[in-house]
């Protein structure tokens, strides 16, 4: 049986921007507060609104597709997206090819990686973990895509209540 893929989702309402999840992620993985080494990364849209980005875990990954060396693969019990660093040389496609912005360039070793969800960790992602605001989830798409519908309801309902 196939697991659900769960992966990293944000809250724009909630997050604030504080990078907090950047620095749990490369301490954890790199042992060094440095958002340039994180998995997760913090995208501000303007002033107001931030929102932190990481592997959605995609059911036919571009990434994988994209690589030239074959150096991605995806596993299928759980989807994670796993590197042969062998094989990577940093060309960046894979990063060229996600829609979400997941994939990343290592600043020093100058190989792509990617968020594994804190595998090695039994308590989980860090990133979510550490969130003061709690505005990071684990989730699967469906969880994700019931929360938009439930979203959309709601701004229905004010924009009627608005207009009486």
């Amino acid at each position: 049986m196939v697991k659900k893929r769960k992966f990293v989702s944000a809250d724009p309402e909630k997050c604030v921007g504080c990078q907090i999840c950047e620095y749990a992620c490369s301490y954890n993985k790199e042992k060094a507060f440095n958002p340039l080494k994180s998995r997760i990364r913090l995208v501000r849209v303007n002033q107001l609104a931030n929102m932190a980005v990481t592997c959605r875990l995609c059911e036919d990954p571009a990434c994988v597709a994209a690589c030239p060396r074959n150096a991605l693969s995806q596993t299928e019990d759980i989807g994670n997206i796993v590197l042969d660093k062998e094989k990577c040389n940093g060309c960046g496609w894979c990063i060229e090819a996600c829609d979400y912005g997941a994939m990343m360039l290592h600043p020093e070793t100058k190989v792509v990686y990617v968020c594994d969800l804190c595998r090695e960790k039994t308590e989980g992602p860090q990133c979510v973990k550490w969130c003061p605001e709690e505005a990071l989830t684990v989730v699967t798409s469906d969880v994700l895509a019931q929360k938009a519908r439930i979203s959309a309801i709601k701004k229905l309902f004010q924009e009627k209540e608005e207009k009486r």
